[in-house]
Parts: structure tokens; sequence; C-alpha cells
């Protein structure tokens, strides 16, 4: 879908979005008072330090400093993209995400590119329903179903429908002008031949099943032959709407209002297999469509549950799909509540039939029983022909693990996996050094620090300018600026004066004053991608206490005045400069009474705004 996601939109997702809930959703958050308490998931520790504060929308970490909105921890927790977790969370409210005009694109195009969308979902859904009144009418189809031990209540709970023999039978249903022939073509339900430009339908003579993408609309097909033919399974080729590597079979099936989410999700490779286990009893089942599981897939699978477990068959093709997943899933492997499976099954058996014969019960012992975790899959698979008896062997051992390993974020998952390679290995260097991790580390202002590492703290850290406060309160306490007049700001934004980072500080204000009610969480994610995110998700991380006891009005006022002070003074001593280049040795005849006006050279090192260093000994900043 052409163009960005309204900032508007955004806002006011963020705005009817409880942040506790969310956020409850992938961790266990304790009641503190009106926020809430948790072990952080982006660090290692023993003590609490995350807090989720609903009133203000944002959650934070004072061991780490991490922080953010609730799009901020989908991004940084579930491997969202900033699409992805808006999407995600206006999904939840019940939400369509509406999209402005490219700008880049005539608004011709802009329309036209929302049209065709519109158009192949349309067209998709039609030709689902041709389908499944395709499969009422064909007593061949009826009975290979049958066959399989699917009767009609199962193939109506996953629309499964009959694709007619024929070159022409979708075609001449649906395509009667030329308009709908070319979207039937933009959908991939119809093949135009290069050669001559000839049409034909390109399912023929295949029980078919609709892929729903997340919102439940059908992005695609797949399709199995009934009788003797290649390939046996086809799939909708790449569109508009349709990507093999984002979508999977079944998933939204378990999205549905109603439906109560399984804690395990069980990867299966073909339709057939999902849909005999939900004959069987067994909920919980996707497929992948034709592709080894991708990052995308993975990030999609962990949204939902965090026990996932990957079925394979036992052959050599079988454990190659096994460990293209495996590899595609080691960036998505943080947190403490995610786990990965491997299940292989006996040769010959697919899930389906194997689920048949042994029964729901005997199959879900299988899985509990038989699973092997993916840190041992892991290992096992790369010690394979090696001697760990020798330097060699175990200096191979890491070679081929070691990257494999450092593809994990950081955090307990990794730091244990590699302490695993540092013993079998006997090399200690193997362990990477997380800062987190060691005794007596904080972030800055964390009330769990020592207080010898806070003294050296203290005495390193770039010193609190007056523009670092005003804007460091101004993003935890928004509200500050509705009481500040025009007037008090002018000298501050008066180019002239030179303040380094007033314009950061101004537009704060003026983006509170445009939305009064917004929160700190909305403040900052109104600057996600700006060149100003760093800064101001920099000074975010420091945490309320370092503002003190005092009313965060009075103080944030008091900011602006002596900012204004320093403004003036700036502006006055630029002047003077400024006349007595003009009047050359006149300047040197100033009187006493002209020279006492002159700000001394301390009074000249105005604060240098947002990245200036400590100066040991100012006291105006």
């Amino acid at each position: 879908m052409a163009g960005r996601i309204p900032r508007s939109f955004v806002d006011d997702v963020l705005a009817r979005t409880d942040i506790a809930e969310i956020i409850g959703h992938y961790l266990r958050l304790v009641p503190a008072g009106k926020d809430f308490k948790s072990l952080c998931p982006f660090h290692s520790e023993k003590t609490p330090s995350f807090t989720v504060v609903p009133d203000k929308q944002f959650y934070h970490c004072f061991g780490c400093g991490k922080s953010g909105s609730a799009i901020g921890f989908l991004m940084d927790y579930a491997n969202m993209d900033f699409v992805e977790a808006v999407e995600d969370l206006a999904h939840r409210l019940g939400l369509e995400v509406p999209r402005e005009a490219d700008d880049r694109r005539p608004a011709a195009d802009n329309d036209r590119s929302a049209g065709d969308h519109a158009a192949i979902y349309e067209m998709l859904e039609r030709a689902n329903r041709f389908f499944r009144n395709g499969l009422r009418g064909s007593k061949t189809a009826k009975e290979y179903l049958k066959g399989r031990g699917l009767g009609g209540e199962i193939a109506r709970d996953f629309q499964i429908g009959f694709a007619p023999p024929g070159w022409e039978a979708l075609l001449s249903h649906l395509g009667k002008s030329a308009s709908e022939r070319d979207i039937l073509v933009a959908a991939g339900l119809v093949i135009r031949r290069e050669e001559d430009g000839r049409l034909y339908d390109r399912f023929r003579d295949r029980i078919t099943f609709p892929i729903h993408d997340t919102k439940g609309r059908v992005a695609g097909f797949g399709a199995r032959i009934i009788g003797v033919g290649e390939p046996k399974y086809l799939n909708s080729p790449e569109t508009k709407v349709f990507h093999k590597g984002r979508e999977l079979y079944g998933l939204w099936r378990l999205r549905r209002p109603g439906v109560v989410r399984p804690k395990r999700l069980l990867v299966v490779e073909g339709y057939m297999d999902v849909v005999g286990l939900a004959r069987s009893g067994i909920d919980g089942a996707v497929a992948t469509l034709g592709t080894s599981a991708t990052l995308d897939h993975i990030r999609a699978l962990f949204r939902f549950a965090g026990d996932i477990v990957f079925c394979f068959d036992g052959d050599e093709a079988g454990r190659r799909a096994a460990w293209r997943a495996l590899e595609n899933t080691l960036p998505a492997m943080h947190g403490e509540d995610r786990q990965i499976r491997f299940l292989f099954l006996p040769e010959g058996d697919d899930p389906d039939s194997l689920a048949r014969r042994e029964g729901c019960e005997a199959f879900d012992e299988r899985l509990q029983g038989d699973a092997i975790e993916m840190s041992r899959y892991l290992f096992e698979h790369q010690e394979e022909g090696l001697s760990l008896r020798s330097a060699e062997g175990r200096s191979r051992l890491v070679a081929r693990l070691l990257p494999l390993i450092r593809r994990i974020p950081s955090g307990p998952y990794r730091r244990q996996l590699e302490m695993q390679l540092a013993d079998i290995s006997k090399d200690r260097t193997v362990i990477s050094f997380d800062e987190t991790l060691v005794e007596g580390h904080r972030s800055p202002g964390s009330p769990y620090e020592s207080k010898s590492s806070a003294k050296r703290r203290d005495a390193s850290r770039p010193r609190q300018t007056l523009m670092r406060q005003a804007v460091r309160i101004l993003v935890y306490e928004p509200q500050v600026a509705l009481d500040i007049k025009d007037e008090d700001l002018e000298p501050i934004r008066d180019a002239a004066a030179g303040l380094p980072g007033a314009e950061v500080l101004i537009d704060l204000i003026e983006s509170v004053r445009r939305r009064p009610d917004i929160s700190a969480g909305r403040l900052r994610e109104r600057y996600r991608g700006h060149r100003w995110e760093r800064s101001i998700l920099a000074l975010s991380h420091d945490p309320p206490e370092l503002f003190g006891k005092g009313d965060m009005k009075i103080e944030f006022a008091d900011c602006l005045r002596r900012m204004r002070e320093q403004a003036k003074r700036r502006k006055r001593a630029l002047t003077r400069d400024a006349l007595a280049a003009a009047g050359g040795a006149r300047g040197s005849s100033l009187g006493k009474s002209d020279r006492s006006s002159i700000p001394d050279r301390k009074a000249d090192a105005v604060d240098k705004g947002i990245e200036r260093p400590s100066q040991e000994g100012d006291d105006d900043e």
C-alpha cells in the first residue's frame, strides 16, 4: 500500500493503547503503586528495574536505560519494524491503518495503487467463493477429501475449495471485461503467456486452500493436485498483496475472535498437515508456503506464542529445512520466554499421517518427549565430523559456532551458549563482554548502582546544562510547556542568540502545544526517525529522580528564565563585538563604565547545549 502512516493516526493509536496491557502480554508485571515493575528483558538482572508507567505511556529500565513507547517495545522486544508495530496495536484496537499519499509519486499513481490493492483483494475473495462452490459441485473432489479423513465441517472451517479442470473455468466466470482480466492476472489467479498474450487459469483440477493475511483477507491460494501430476502443490506467485516469505497458512484462523490462543505453535510443511492436525484435535499448527521459515515468519510466530516447535521429515531434505529455520531464528532469540524446538518424524510419516495413526494424546507426548531444544540441535549439528578431543577439532567447532551464536542478540540466552561453547572448547575468550552483566554496573542515575560506581559516574559524566535539563523535564512531563508564553521563548528562539540545542527545545514545546494532551511516550515516539531522535532519547534515559523533588513546572520555567538571560548576554556580546570591529581603534577609548558592562570570559562561555562536555566550576549552567 502506498504512502506513510499519518502521524496523527500513530498518536491516536498510542493514546488509546494501554501500554501495561501490551507489555504484560510478553512480561510478568508486578504492581508498584500506579506503575508496574518487571525484570528487564533487555539485560540480565536479579532485582526488577524495568518500570512501566501507564499514565505517561512509556517504559523505562533503570538498569540498562532502555526506554520507549508501546511501539518502541514491540520493535525492541518483538522484533517488529515500525509499520508492523503500529499495525499490531491498531489491530488490537480494531482499527484499519490509513496511508498518506506518496509525495514522490503523482497523485493519480497513489490512487491507482490503493485501488489496485482493493481490487485484487476483492477479486481474490470472489475467486474463493467460486472455488468453494466448485467443491460443493464436485463429487470427485469431495471423495478425495473424505479419503483423507476430511469432512464437510473441517472443509468449511478452512474454506477449502476446488478449482475445476479446464483452462478457462475461473477466467470465463470472473474475467468478463478487460479490466477484470487484468486484475485476475495481477492477483496471480490467471497467467498471461508471453508468446501470444493468451490467458488461462493458474489453478486447474486442484483442491484449493485460501491463504489469509493478518487482517483475515484472502491474499493468495495454495492448491494440491487430486490425481497424479506435478507439481503436487502449487502456490500463488508473489503479488502486490501476497508474499510467501511473510504469510503463514493457518495463523489467521488462530487469531479469530473467540479462539483461545494456544501456548505452543507447531510449524509444519504443508496445508494438508495443518488441516489434518486440526481434524485430529491438535490446534496451533501453521505452515510455511513452499519456502523455508524466514525471519519475518519467526517474528510473526513469536508475536503469537513463546514456544515454537518445527516439525520436519526425518530425511535429508527435512533436516536441511530445519537447519535453515534455525539460522533464520537466531536474530529473534532474545528474552527469557522464547523457546524453539525441533521434532523429526519417523521415515515415511508426515504430521497428518502420524497424528491419525497415533492419536492426539500420543502425538502430544511425542512433541513433549522427542522434540529437541534449539541449543542442542545447534551444537550437535556443528559437532558432526569433529573430534573434540583434539585442539584442531575444538578450534574448528569455535570457528563454526561462534559466528552463529553472535547472531543472537546480547542477553542471557546468548551468554549461556557462549559459556557452553567455552566449556567444550576450553576457550574462555569466546564469551563476549557484556557490561550490563558486570556487578555494580548500572546506567546513570540507577537506584541500584553502588556508591563507588555512582561517584565514578558523577565524576565522568557530562555536566547537565540548562538546555539538557529543560529538554529532559519536557520529555518526561510534556504539559510543563503549556504555561509558557510566546514572549518568554522569543529570546531563546532568536537565532542570533546562538544557543546550541534551542531548535530542539522549541520544536518539542510546539509539538506539545499542538497536542496538549500528549503523553511522554507519545512525544518521544513523534521523533522516531528524526535527526534529533538520538539526542532526545539519550536525555530520556535519565530517571525522574535526577530532577529533584521540586515542582517540574517551576524547574522548567526557571531553566527557561536562565536561558533567556544567557541568550540576552550572548546577543549583547555579539552586538558589542560587531560595533568594535566597525569602529576600529575607537573601541579602545571606551570608558570604564562601558567596560564594566562587558561580561567576563566566564559569563561569555555560554551553555554549549545538548552536546556540551563537562566543565568544572561552571555555576551558571
